[in-house]
């Protein structure tokens, strides 16, 4: 299935490839590269580029693309979603997934890759599974290893490959027992220029982190659980009761996983939780123009918006910009017309503005167009589209757990047009 892999950094230098069935040159991510250089942002490279004799399909996360060589047509997002394994396995193993980490575990990197692809194929991506075979690095283990020359790779086959549940590893025993649930929502709007949502939808996912003791069964209820479209879950989940009953039912993995993932897509149900007021205007005759944008919050059901970010790219003709903020502070790069104003908690009794003058080339004409404006935010405490956890309940084991949800709203591609 997959041929080759490339990891690849934002200015293009690939620093690691594996290769499985046989070697694929280089030269392969020209089109890739290429693809990118057309992209105005990382996220807008497209995710399957087709090539003379090769299908190229990446991912980009952590500020790293991840790049795959196929040779036969295969479902793409079966792809998509084992790069995604691959960047939650090295976040797993060495707490973060960035070049440098990849640089300072290269051998550990390629044993797990050795791993996780069985000639091309997927063959074990479970966390608990591969650390069984490859054991996670210490300080200890480094010092261990190097005085008795042996390696991290484990000699035994690990307990949960030939079981009916390879996510869970056998004999799991903790002496303070909790199980964790994060429900993270991200917002994709586009507003238009009088602020009417032209298109809304969130994105979510149910994160957990579990460290329970033997065996236990778990079953969460959501209290509107109507709200969720286009559902996908870990293979623990009993589907067939989430169909019946509307309810999660299953034994957990080890660890931190994604229990979820879930969309809603009913525009009536996204409530927005900013507003936002703007103005960006070019004179006919002269070589000026005009910003002025307020941000507000809206619809956050008494909870504060912190992490609020404007970004605006502006047209290549402005030659120098002349800004003043009542709140936060502004960065302009002249480079690449990219105009950052960060301004951080929403006060909703002094709303924050920023206001001031364009300035374009000597005998430059007006943009045909007005930039757009795209919107970071996050909310604590609040998952926007009203889903709330009911209850958890654990069978199967005789302790009492900590138990604990937090709601996280963010902003995904969150657009203003002007």
């Amino acid at each position: 299935m997959i041929n080759s892999l490339f990891l690849i950094n934002p200015s293009g230098e690939i620093f690691l490839e594996k290769h499985w069935k046989s070697v694929v040159s280089r030269s392969v991510c020209d089109y890739f590269l290429e693809a990118k250089e057309k992209a105005l942002e990382p996220e807008d490279v497209p995710p399957v580029i087709h090539t003379p004799h090769h299908y190229l399909i990446s991912i980009y996360r952590d500020k790293l693309f991840f790049l795959s060589v196929i040779q036969t047509e295969v479902p793409p997002l079966f792809v998509i979603e084992f790069l995604h394994r691959i960047a939650e396995m090295i976040q797993d193993y060495f707490g973060e997934c960035s070049e440098t980490v990849v640089k300072d575990h290269m051998v550990m990197v390629y044993e797990l890759l050795e791993e996780m692809l069985d000639n091309g194929f997927p063959l074990a991506t479970e966390s608990n599974v591969l650390k069984e075979m490859i054991r996670p690095p210490t300080i200890l283990r480094s010092v261990v290893n190097t005085l008795t020359g042996t390696s991290n790779v484990g000699d035994t086959l690990p307990t949960g490959q030939l079981s009916t549940i390879p996510w869970r590893r056998a004999g799991v025993r903790y002496t303070n027992n909790e199980a964790y649930f994060d429900v993270v929502e991200e917002i994709d709007a586009i507003l238009d220029q009088s602020g009417t949502t032209v298109f809304a939808e969130i994105q979510g996912v149910v994160e957990a982190c579990v460290k329970l003791s033997g065996m236990p069964d778990l079953t969460l209820s959501f209290m509107n659980p109507c709200l969720l479209d286009d559902v996908s879950f870990h293979p623990c989940v009993r589907y067939k009761l989430w169909e019946s009953e509307r309810v999660l039912s299953f034994i957990p993995p080890d660890g931190n996983f994604t229990l979820m993932t879930y969309h809603v897509n009913a525009q009536n149900l996204v409530a927005i939780p900013v507003y936002v007021k703007q103005s960006i205007s070019f004179f006919e005759c002269g070589s000026d123009g005009r910003l002025d944008v307020t941000v507000g919050p809206k619809q956050t059901m008494g909870k504060t918006v912190e992490g609020v970010m404007v970004t605006v790219h502006l047209p290549k003709t402005i030659l120098s910009i002349n800004l003043t903020a009542t709140q936060g502070s502004y960065t302009y790069d002249n480079g690449t017309k990219l105009l950052v104003w960060d301004i951080g908690k929403l006060n909703p009794q002094k709303l924050p503005n920023l206001r001031g003058s364009l300035s374009l080339q000597a005998g430059a004409p007006k943009p045909e167009e007005n930039p757009s404006l795209n919107i970071d935010l996050k909310i604590q405490q609040l998952a926007i589209s009203g889903l709330k956890v009911n209850r958890l309940d654990m069978f199967g084991e005789k302790y009492k757990p900590f138990k604990g949800v937090k709601y996280i709203t963010k902003a995904g591609k969150f657009q203003v047009r002007t």
